[in-house]
C-alpha cells in the first residue's frame, strides 16, 4: 500500500546494503581482530541501512505537521537508533579485546585453540570425536571447571 508520489527503495540503496554486508562478512572471517572489528562495523551499517530501506518514506513523523498517510514510519528509525547504540557498544568491546590482545602478545591475530587443532586432525583422518555420555559424578568429571559449592556441616556450623 503505497501513497501517491512516494517511491520505494532504489536499486542503489539495495546494492549498497549488499556491498556493506558482503564486505563485512568477508572481513569477519579473517583472523585479525582489527579486520573483525571493521567487519562488525560494516555489517552494522548495512543492516541499519536495510532497516531504513524497509520503512515507509514520507514526511516527518510528527503529529500535526501533515496527514498521517504521508508520514514516514517512525519504527524503523527508532530501531536504527537502538541498533547504532548496540553496535557502538559491541565495537567498543571488540576494540578493547583487540587492544588487550595486542598489548599482551604484540599482535591482534586470533590463535587456534588446542581443541580446534584436535578437531582438524580428527577431520583429516575422517574420525569422530569421543562422545561425552555424561553420568559421571562431579568429582570424576574431567570437564568440570567450577569447584563444588562449600557445604556447611549439619547443625549450622560453629557457634
Amino acid at each position: 500500500m503505497r501513497t501517491a508520489g512516494v517511491e520505494g527503495p532504489t536499486l542503489v540503496l539495495i546494492l549498497a546494503v549488499a556491498v556493506l554486508v558482503t564486505t563485512g562478512v568477508t572481513l569477519l572471517l579473517e583472523r585479525s581482530l582489527t579486520r573483525i572489528l571493521l567487519g562488525v562495523i560494516l555489517i552494522g551499517n548495512g543492516v541499519n541501512l536495510l532497516i531504513l530501506v524497509g520503512g515507509r518514506a514520507g514526511g516527518a513523523p510528527v503529529v500535526g505537521t501533515g496527514p498521517t498517510e504521508q508520514m514516514s514510519d517512525p519504527l524503523p528509525q527508532a530501531m536504527v537508533l537502538t541498533a547504532i547504540v548496540i553496535t557502538f557498544g559491541f565495537t567498543a568491546f571488540l576494540l578493547a579485546v583487540a587492544y588487550r590482545s595486542w598489548y599482551l602478545t604484540g599482535n591482534d591475530e586470533v590463535q587456534d585453540d588446542v581443541e580446534d587443532r584436535q578437531v582438524v586432525q580428527l577431520a583429516a583422518r575422517n574420525e569422530l570425536p569421543a562422545a561425552d555420555l555424561g553420568g559421571e559424578g562431579p568429582d570424576s568429571d574431567p570437564e568440570q571447571v567450577d569447584p563444588p559449592p562449600h557445604r556447611r556441616p549439619p547443625g549450622g556450623g560453629p557457634r
